[in-house]
């Protein structure tokens, strides 16, 4: 994996040995799939990737001084919590994305806001990859816009 930024790093540093292994893939997935306008840092306490200001200078509509959120991860207590906003926010890469998770055999407990995995055996790398190459920065842009009008 590339260099990191620092906070990135150190969130990881003090995880857990199979929580940091869960969460590293993850990252690995997505600067290998990933559009490369989207930036990787630290976004409400959890490593993210979004759309700076320089793409997309109206920022994240909720609170406009933060960058558009297109995705997260986090060790949370009993689980691992993958927050998919570029997945959650086209109801059509939704459905997809859900046959997709399924078909692979790996247990799917999504929530309004993320998917809970207990490790790293849970997450089906393939699917979530084929997601994150799907939706590139001007499709996300997109559904994140139509939303948002609604």
């Amino acid at each position: 994996m590339s260099e990191l930024p620092k906070e990135v790093r150190e969130y990881l540093d003090a995880l857990p040995e199979e929580r940091r292994e869960a969460v590293e893939a993850v990252l690995e997935l997505g600067e290998e799939k990933l559009d490369e306008r989207l930036e990787l840092g630290m976004q409400y306490g959890m490593p993210a990737w979004y759309l700076p200001h320089s793409e997309y200078p109206k920022g994240y509509h909720a609170d406009p001084e933060q960058p558009l959120p297109f995705a997260s991860i986090a060790s949370q207590k009993r689980h691992i919590g993958l927050y998919l906003f570029c997945v959650y926010c086209d109801e059509a890469v939704k459905e997809r994305f859900v046959e997709e998770w399924k078909a692979s055999g790996k247990r799917l407990d999504m929530g309004k806001s993320c998917v809970r995995v207990k490790d790293l055996e849970g997450i089906p790398l393939d699917v979530l990859g084929e997601a994150f190459k799907r939706m590139n920065a001007k499709k996300f842009v997109a559904a994140y816009e139509a939303n948002v009008a609604k």
